[in-house]
């Protein structure tokens, strides 16, 4: 069975209604899509439409697509009516690799032919995950980033398995759907934008854990720093600016060398209770008495500040490609 057109989508099924799960769940709501969604968990129902509750102040900000509502999601018993009359499924199981074999097949047993299954796994390989789905040509990799109704970058990427038209299809989707999409030709485990976020991470541990810099202040390093600038350039063109007007040719000519300056450790430090512990008092410390839901509504605004301040709200970007 041919597809639907990615502009004719109207019904999405999202499996698993956790915090990603969800997060999608929102975004597909406020881009004007009947949503289904199934998680087996006894209580997932109630945190699904309180997370989509906090969520939705922030998307009405964004401006909400014609006839968009919370009162389009419907959850469902089972996995199998979730995906009986979907156009298109969103997979975001907890990250483990037999779970996730496992639920493709399924999916892939269960929903319509033709329909395109995504996964939004933070790092497994689609070839590593497809082995036990009969119709492996449809499942692909749509790795979102938490949380999904804002930040609007989607990592889509095929295993060995994959049809390339469900990749294109899938990218389609997406930015119809009003997400921006990288569309990988390999695949590469972690993808992009965790490969570098795992070593900024791996780095701020280290630091941590040797007693050279506090939470606060390896976030404060970001958030006052290189982070304001990521916003909206990259690392690389970013250092390319640090090269004046001879760019990244004077940049690698001048700091080439410190390339081999004992600068970072990528080896991941040893997760000991001490550092565990250190961590997790920092971040309380930086919450200073703020609650997660504080936190989440200002990041929340913080998001849609920077990409009002930037031209980059979902409007903006619809507005732009006409």
């Amino acid at each position: 069975m041919t597809p639907t057109e990615p502009e004719n989508v109207r019904r999405v099924a999202c499996v698993g209604a956790g915090v990603i799960g969800g997060g999608w769940v929102a975004h597909f709501l406020a881009r004007g899509y009947d949503v289904t969604a199934w998680d087996p968990a006894p209580d997932a129902e109630l945190r699904l439409r309180r997370l989509v509750d906090a969520a939705w102040p922030a998307l009405t900000q964004l401006g909400l697509a014609d006839g968009a509502s919370t009162d389009r999601l419907t959850v469902t018993a089972t996995l199998e009516e979730a995906v009986a009359d979907a156009q298109f499924v969103q997979e975001s199981a907890p990250e483990k690799l037999d779970l996730k074999r496992d639920l493709l097949a399924r999916l892939d047993a269960a929903t319509p032919p033709g329909v395109v299954i995504a996964s939004s796994t933070s790092g497994y390989p689609m070839t590593d995950m497809q082995t036990d789905a009969e119709g492996a040509g449809r499942l692909v990799v749509g790795h979102p980033f938490n949380p999904p109704y804002l930040i609007p970058l989607v990592e889509v990427v095929g295993g060995e398995r994959t049809s390339a038209e469900a990749v294109t299809w899938a990218s389609r989707f997406y930015e119809v759907a009003g997400k921006s999409v990288i569309t990988m030709d390999r695949e590469v485990p972690g993808f992009i934008a965790n490969r570098l976020q795992e070593a900024l991470w791996r780095e701020a541990l280290h630091m941590v854990a040797n007693g050279e810099a506090t939470v606060k202040e390896i976030d404060d390093s970001i958030t006052e720093g290189p982070g304001l600038r990521w916003a909206f350039m990259g690392p690389m063109l970013t250092f390319a600016l640090a090269g004046g007007e001879g760019g990244m040719a004077h940049m690698l000519d001048h700091f080439g060398p410190s390339l081999k300056s004992p600068w970072t450790r990528l080896e991941a430090p040893e997760l000991d209770k001490a550092l565990y512990d250190s961590v997790v008092a920092g971040c309380d410390d930086a919450a200073a008495g703020r609650t997660i839901a504080d936190l989440v509504a200002e990041r929340d605004q913080g998001v849609i500040d920077v990409l009002r301040a930037t031209g980059r709200l979902p409007g903006a970007r619809k507005e732009a490609r006409k």
